[in-house]
């Protein structure tokens, strides 16, 4: 079974950092995409970022040049460093992996239980 948990969101003030984490444990054979979508209150989810296993990166172009995603295939670890935050970045951030958890099984996407990050002005 594939478990996805993220780390480090919390409140900060407009214009700090923060740096979110996502670890994949569990059955994985391989993983392709990993990245991280957002959904404010009222609003649909909505892609952040996502990186290729071959470190290929694709952000939104509300975040281009403030966020960064890197990841770390040795430990299926996936990260979100945010500066300049924004009170319209405020949202509950979910981490997702596209992966294989067999060398037999389908590949599918996978998701965390989100968390919070908050940006108070």
């Amino acid at each position: 079974q594939v478990q996805l948990v993220e780390s480090g969101g919390g409140l900060v003030q407009v214009g700090g950092s923060l740096r979110l984490s996502c670890a994949a444990s569990g059955s994985i054979f391989s993983i392709n995409a990993m990245g991280w979508y957002r959904q404010a209150p009222g609003k649909q989810r909505e892609l952040v970022a996502t990186i290729l296993s071959g470190g290929r990166t694709n952000y939104a172009a509300s975040v281009t040049g403030r966020f960064t995603i890197s990841r770390d295939n040795a430990k299926n670890t996936v990260y979100l460093q945010m500066n300049s935050l924004k009170p319209e970045d405020t949202a509950v951030y979910y981490c997702y992996a596209d992966l294989r958890p067999g060398a037999w099984s389908r590949r599918g996407d996978y998701w965390g239980q989100g968390i919070q990050v908050t940006v108070s002005s």
